[in-house]
């Protein structure tokens, strides 16, 4: 086939799970079929030398655009006038781009492709009134309104709990009137695809890819040495992430403090906020971005995810287990996941009941590897991007054939 895949960015560096995700799927879709790879560029970036050279697609083409960095004082410009000037979310109306609209036309007009993908709902404005021949399908990592609605219901300030709940009902709008755009819609989990069914009465929800992890590329390291630690792993400029650790660095830390007090904690992951660099401390560790996250994960006792808000399907859980290192998670925060608490996962919501199992988990050794062997053995088993690549080209084969 000939694929069109479009997104807002390069793939490189590969510093999110979405990015991860992406890119080792094309990875393996363009081992058989012809991959072009359309994205926006900020413009005054260059795209680098790994990028074009690395084989995912088998043609780039890069569309420049305004977008502005995320706490740059433009952002947060951008971001007050489109509370007021919009009804659009700002997550997805700062990526309109009118260059990429029109290419976008360009291509439909020529009918140079057999299919169409949407890579996130975020480039999804740039569809509107643009009519494909062949079919078109929208690639849904999150149900993006959920991530919002869980974000103002964690929220104590009123002021930002009133702004979060004012992006969750634009969000819940359009991402009902943007998938509607599409042939198709494929999400990363059974509960997203549930839930794109029952929020929105979407017809179009062809089915879910599961997650996958490379098992040669995250694979067990050396023991962990002392003293016992945490890590947090993902990108600390998106906010359920921000959230998920101004909980634990709140509520739960502090209770395994009292009873562990040698139990350090290192925040894995590129531009964390000031907010979380200020809590910096000898038993707190902000990383900030780093060239490979390997080492980082494989000096740690375990990994913790303490999300009260997200979507998808959470691939650094993936990557953790694939590593060798056990995971303590909240439900959300392993959403999506088919794992079982106390096998190859624990699982806690409540900060005293997260804090008691961290606290069993640094107690009892045989614990830690029982649940950590387990995890790698079911990764290993039945979790390849190949498999998962294969699954979402049978539900694009169903697309084209409605």
């Amino acid at each position: 086939m000939r694929i069109l895949w479009v997104k807002t960015g390069p793939l490189h560096p590969l510093d999110t799970g979405g990015k991860r995700r992406t890119h080792a799927m094309l990875t393996e879709i363009s081992r058989q079929h012809e991959v072009t790879y359309l994205a926006l560029l900020p413009e005054g970036t260059q795209v680098s030398a790994e990028e074009e050279a690395d084989p995912y697609a088998q043609r780039k083409i890069w569309i420049t655009s305004k977008q502005v960095p995320k706490s740059s004082p433009r952002f947060w410009v951008d971001l007050a006038r489109s509370t007021v000037l919009t009804s659009r979310p700002y997550a997805v109306q700062r990526y309109e781009e009118p260059k990429l609209r029109a290419r976008l036309q360009e291509m439909a007009t020529r009918k140079e492709f057999d299919l169409v993908i949407c890579d996130f709902l975020a480039p999804a404005l740039n569809f509107l009134g643009v009519d494909f021949a062949c079919p078109t399908v929208l690639f849904q990592h999150n149900i993006e309104s959920q991530i919002w609605k869980r974000l103002a219901e964690a929220e104590a300030s009123p002021i930002k709990r009133r702004y979060l709940h004012l992006q969750y009902r634009r969000m819940h709008r359009w991402e009902d009137k943007l998938s509607r755009l599409f042939d198709g819609v494929i999400t990363v989990s059974p509960d997203d695809s549930r839930l794109a069914r029952e929020l929105y009465g979407l017809t179009n929800v062809l089915g879910d890819v599961p997650t996958g992890v490379d098992v040669t590329f995250f694979k067990p390291g050396p023991a962990p040495s002392p003293p016992f630690m945490l890590g947090f792993l993902g990108s600390m400029d998106w906010m359920p992430n921000i959230d998920a650790c101004q909980f634990f660095l709140d509520d739960i830390l502090p209770l395994v403090h009292a009873q562990r007090p040698d139990c350090h904690l290192k925040i894995i992951g590129r531009n964390p906020p000031a907010s979380l660099r200020d809590r910096a401390s000898d038993r707190i560790h902000i990383t900030g971005t780093v060239d490979d996250v390997r080492p980082h994960v494989q000096s740690c006792h375990a990994i913790i995810v303490p999300l009260r808000a997200g979507g998808g399907t959470r691939i650094k859980i993936y990557e953790a287990m694939a590593m060798g290192v056990p995971v303590i998670s909240t439900r959300i925060g392993a959403e999506g996941l088919p794992v079982v608490h106390d096998s190859d996962i624990l699982l806690a919501d409540e900060a005293g009941e997260f804090a008691r199992e961290i606290l069993r988990l640094a107690a009892d050794p045989s614990l830690a590897d029982k649940v950590a062997k387990q995890a790698r053995m079911n990764v290993e088993n039945h979790y390849s991007w190949t498999a998962a690549t294969g699954i979402f080209l049978d539900l694009c084969a169903a697309c084209t054939q409605r």
